[in-house]
Formats: structure tokens, sequence, C-alpha cells
């Protein structure tokens, strides 16, 4: 498949992805299978790892869930309900438990649990009482169904305990068991109705119902497994907390496991494998989570995912096919991903002609050459991957695979981060630039109405733009005597460029194409740090004492800012007349610049109250203690951040104490 026919393919998928968001989330009338949808999904993700030139701004993968409803009122989650990082083998596993335990500097258990297919809740209680119950939405937002919520069984209305806490926010899985999706098929087909795909959506269908009594007429289930905020202070670990989900009254997953180790925890997955065919409800993986919360927030998150946690998938299908050629490819963050070349093989039903090798670790691990025969599996039947190297089978005309010492692109040295190979250059590089400034000018970074795919690669190969700067520096003249441009249209994009040059702070870093920087997290940095300035000069402390910021995206933010070449491309759009316009913090207030952090229970008010308190007297409550905190205040069973505020010598102070503060 050619170039050419990459985008296009890339382009429909797009497309026809957000038609089945559409259909199922709004209309509530999916015309494919789960399994059918995840394909499309999972078969763009692969093509903008192998094709990241070709990758859109607004694609439906970089988003964590889906549009929300017009008709449901829209309710924003407590914190992100994030997805998983998906592995497929033994191999996958052992890594995600080398990097944990790297991360963390010692031994870690893990809690085991089914990955159950259904459409996934938060639940909030306030004094014990069910207020809220929303669906993830685009994870950030989610849709208010409360009423539907409540009609099922195992739901409780009221928790479970003597003193509940003053507000308790849980994520958790609706989901409909086989026995009861095909009764309610039998149902629908007898009515003359639609029946549904499975039973993923028939759970689905069955929350967004308008009439609440038809949510209750249908068979669901609950199950609960985090907490995402809790008024008092946490429990130390995911096995605890679920211990406290249970005294509550709810639901946890079934066939949860602490497991000592990952030797443990493959051998919980093996054996769930071994008894998928016989549950009567749908799994297609296990879930591995840190079991510590200290470990866990040490970890930190990605910017869709966290790093403290993966989904192991269930086996899938293996082929055999020739590598006929490695190749390399320069992503839109700079990472350089080897691509094997293969010749056509059908595997499970769809033709796959390459297959990502993501980095030099998975290539060595391999020992993967081109001209080798392999043996190639579609990860979670859908993404090509190379499983295996038919060393038997060799000629000795085969060739050893090296990755370049420069960039191919643009012939900068390139970096090693672990095991992944960067090119440092980031908007100066060719190879990244039609990309990033695609990403630049799209509609949620600085919105250059008109600056489409198209558009960016014409005017890159006639050397009209060479940087993202270069966008403010085109002529009239040069845009005419482009072949179908007139007038009106050269006008309409001079004028949408003229405009994007007074940009909000959020979208500008959003623009940057920052790795692991969403919308989300430009947002975030926009509102903690206010000015471009002062994010560009902040170090790794300051940004992983923000809360939602781990070390991952911490190291992402700096060493952006700390590329020289970069600094000199957003010099150049100041120059060029570019303003991004700075966050007002409250310039008055009580706590005026002031970095707060709670520790343990408090009693007068919820860690959201005391969070919203202290923003609105002008300060900023932080999630970790740092150098750069100014006050800790106290509850009731304090953490280990009390110790850490003693340590560095951190004024510490009573909830009595903050409350006579802020008056």
């Amino acid at each position: 498949m050619g170039k050419e026919d990459v985008k296009k393919r890339m382009d429909w998928l797009c497309k026809e992805i957000r038609r089945h968001n559409r259909l199922y989330y709004i209309e509530g009338k999916p015309e494919i299978s789960d399994s059918e949808y995840d394909e499309l999904m999972r078969e763009l993700r692969e093509l903008e790892g192998e094709y990241p030139e070709y990758s859109r701004a607004d694609s439906p993968t970089r988003t964590v869930g889906a549009p929300i409803p017009e008709k449901f009122v829209k309710v924003r989650h407590t914190a992100p309900m994030l997805s998983l990082e998906s592995v497929n083998d033994e191999a996958g596993a052992a890594r995600f438990d080398r990097t944990c335990r790297k991360e963390v500097g010692a031994d870690v258990d893990y809690i085991c649990e089914p990955k159950l297919d259904g459409i996934s809740i938060e639940l909030v209680y306030e004094d014990g009482e069910l207020v809220r119950g929303s669906t993830r939405g685009d994870g950030i937002v989610g849709e208010d169904v409360t009423l539907n919520i409540r009609t099922i069984p195992g739901v409780p209305r009221r928790l479970k305990a003597k003193k509940p806490p003053h507000r308790i926010a849980v994520r958790g899985e609706i989901m409909m068991h086989i026995k009861d999706f095909q009764e309610l098929n039998k149902r629908q087909a007898e009515q003359g109705r639609d029946t549904f795909a499975n039973p993923r959506n028939a759970a689905a269908g069955s929350m967004r119902q308008l009439d609440y009594r038809i949510t209750g007429q249908r068979k669901l289930h609950a199950y609960c497994y985090r907490i995402l905020d809790l008024s008092e202070e946490m429990p130390p670990a995911q096995s605890e907390a679920l211990e406290l989900l249970k005294e509550f009254g709810l639901r946890i997953s079934p066939k949860v496991k602490r497991c000592r180790d990952i030797e443990e925890a493959i051998l919980y997955h093996r054996e769930l494998e071994k008894q998928r065919d016989d549950l009567d409800y749908e799994i297609d993986g296990a879930v591995i989570k840190v079991n510590g919360f200290a470990y866990q927030e040490k970890l930190g998150r990605r910017a869709t995912n966290p790093r403290w946690a993966i989904a192991y998938k269930f086996k899938p299908r293996k082929e055999v096919t020739r590598v006929e050629n490695i190749v390399v490819q320069v992503g839109r963050t700079g990472v350089l991903t080897p691509l094997a070349l293969l010749k056509p093989v059908e595997v499970g039903g769809v033709t796959v002609s390459r297959a990502t090798l993501h980095n030099m670790d998975q290539v060595r691990k391999l020992g993967v050459k081109s001209g080798d025969y392999v043996r190639v599996q579609r990860a979670g039947d859908v993404i090509p991957q190379i499983t295996e190297a038919l060393k038997e089978r060799r000629t000795g005309k085969e060739k050893e695979f090296r990755m370049p010492g420069k960039c191919p692109s643009c012939g900068t040295p390139v970096e090693w981060e672990d095991v992944f190979c960067r090119c440092p250059a980031g908007l100066a590089c060719p190879g990244q630039l039609k990309e990033a400034i695609t990403h630049y000018a799209s509609k949620g970074a600085v919105d250059i109405d008109g600056f489409s795919d198209k558009t960016v690669e014409l005017l890159r190969d006639r050397g009209l733009i060479k940087s993202i700067s270069d966008v403010y520096t085109l002529r009239r003249e040069d845009l005419l005597a482009l072949e179908g441009w007139k007038e009106k249209k050269t006008d309409n994009l001079l004028r949408a460029i003229k405009k994007s040059k007074d940009v909000t702070l959020e979208r500008f870093i959003f623009g940057l194409g920052i790795r692991n920087v969403g919308k989300h997290m430009a947002t975030l940095l926009a509102e903690k740090f206010g000015a471009l300035a002062r994010i560009v000069s902040a170090g790794k402390e300051d940004l992983v004492a923000i809360n939602e910021i781990g070390p991952e995206i911490a190291e992402s933010i700096t060493a952006f800012f700390g590329e020289k070449k970069n600094l000199e491309e957003i010099e150049k759009l100041r120059k060029n007349g570019v303003v991004v316009r700075e966050r007002k913090k409250a310039a008055k207030g009580k706590l005026a610049g002031k970095k707060i952090v709670f520790t343990g229970s408090l009693e007068s008010m919820t860690r959201s109250e005391a969070k919203r308190i202290v923003e609105s007297e002008g300060g900023e409550a932080a999630r970790a203690v740092s150098s750069t905190t100014d006050l800790v205040v106290a509850g009731e069973k304090p953490g280990s951040k009390l110790e850490e505020a003693r340590k560095k010598g951190i004024k510490i102070i009573t909830e009595e104490e903050f409350r006579k503060i802020i008056g």
C-alpha cells in the first residue's frame, strides 16, 4: 500500500469511527459489533504509529472516551477516568513490572481482576446517599444517568456504614451477563425491536435510556473497582480500598486476587484465560494494578492512561510470513520507530503487510533481521505484531538492522531514552514538520481555518514553510502563485493566520505538540502556572507536585523546553507577532500565591471543598510536598506528607488554624 493509499485509509478510518461513535453514543443504533469497532480503532492506532506524518490532530485515538449526547446533562468527573495501556504477552507484563520496580525503587505487589467488558461509570455518595451516577463520556466530562443508576439492584442508594464518609466517588463497570443479554435480545426480537450486538452494547443502551423505567426492566450488574475521591484519609492500598467498598455495600469486581509479584499475576492471567468460556459474563483479559497507593502516586500517569496498571489481553492468532525490509519512521514527537515491511499475509481475516517493531529493545529481543521468516500476530486480534523470528529458516542472506545515528529526516544526532531513540530537533525536524504544523493549526490549538493536511504538504513541498513560525511569514503573492489558489481562498487563509496570532496559553501549549501533553494537560499547566515563561522555566519537582502530573509527563515537558531549537522556534513565533495571553490568577486573597498541601482527614470540609477554598483565595492546592510548598495542613491521621514537610522545614498547621486563616 503506497503512502497516498495509507493517508486515504487513515482519513477514511477517522471519518468512519466518528460515524460509529455518533450511531452508538448519540443515536443508540450501532451498526457494527464491539469487536469490529475495536478493530477499526486499533488499525487506526497502528497506522498512526507507522505513519505519524498522516496522523490527524483531531483523530478519534486522541480522546479518552466519546462525545456526550446532548440529551443528557453533562457533569465533570471527580478525577479523570483514564483508559489502560494493553500488553499481549508475558514479556509485556514483565516489562511493566520492571518499570514499576525501577521507578519506585522496591518490589511491588499487584491486585488482579478480570477485564470486564461493560460501560464505565462514576458513583458519588455524600453522607452515605447516592447523589450522582455518570458515564465515562470523554474521560473528563460524562453523562448524568443518576436515575438509571438507581434502578440497578447492585448499586445501594445508601452506603452500609454506621458513619459513612462525607463524600466518596467510586469508579466501576455496568455490565449485562450473557444469559440476561440473550433473554433481552429474545424479547426485543419478539416485540419487533432492534436487537443488541453484544452484552456491552446492551448495557450501554440501557444506561442511555431517557425513561429510567426501561433501564429498571433490564438486568444490569454494577462492579466497583476504584475510589476516585474520598473526604477522609485514603486507605494505603487498593486491596484495602476494595475491602472498604465491600463494607459500604458496593459489589467489587469478581475473581479479584492479590498477587505477591508479577509471576503470580501472570499465573492468574493463565488461569483466567482457561476459565474464559465458562464465565457468565464477557472478559477479554486481566487487569493488573500496583497495589500500594503511594507507589501508584509515584508512578503517575501518561496523557490518557496510568503508569501503574495494564490490561493484559488474551492470546491472539498467529501466522508466518517474510520480512522484506526494515525501515525507520520519524513520529511527530521525534520517536524513531523501526517498521517491518512484510510479504502480505492474512491473519484472522485481515491482510497484514507491515508491523511495528516498536524500538531497538524489541528488535534485539526478537533477533529479527531483514529477510527473516517471522511469526506475525494481530495483538488483541487486530494490531499486526511480530512475535518470533524463525532463525532455523535463515539462508545467510538476511541483513541485521541498526538504528541510524542521525535522524533520517534532518540529520540531527539521535538521543536514546531507555530503549527509545528520538530526534531532539523537535519543531526544526522536517520529518516532524508537516504533522507539527497541522497540529499547531488545528481547531484545538491556534485554530487556523483552511490549514489542511493538503495545504501544509503543498506549502512545505514548495519551500514556503520550513517551520511553524514560517506560517506567519507567508506572503499573498506567493500563495496566489500556487495552482488553484485564487484571491478569495488566499485572503481567507491570511485572515485566519492573522487571527491566530492572538492565542490563549492553553491553546498555544497544546499546539506545540509536546509529548504526553494533550488538551486537558495543557489546560492544567495554564491554570497552574498562568504564563508561558513560568511553564518554560518549571522544574520537574514543580511539575510533579501538581495533581495529575507524573514523572513521565514532567520529563516530556522539561525535555521539550530544554531543547534550544524549540525555544528558538517559540521566540520566532513571538517575533512574527504571536501573542500568548496569560492566565489571570487571583491577585488578591488570603492565600494569594501560596501553595497548600493537605494530609489526613478533615472534619469540617471535604478535600474537594478545601481545594476550592484555596483556589478562591488565590492559592494553589497541590497534591505532593515539594520545595515550593508554603503550607501543609494536617488533619486526623496524617500520612507520609507530614514527615516530608518536616524534613523540608515547611510550615505545618492544623485544620483549625487553616480555618482561622481563611476566616
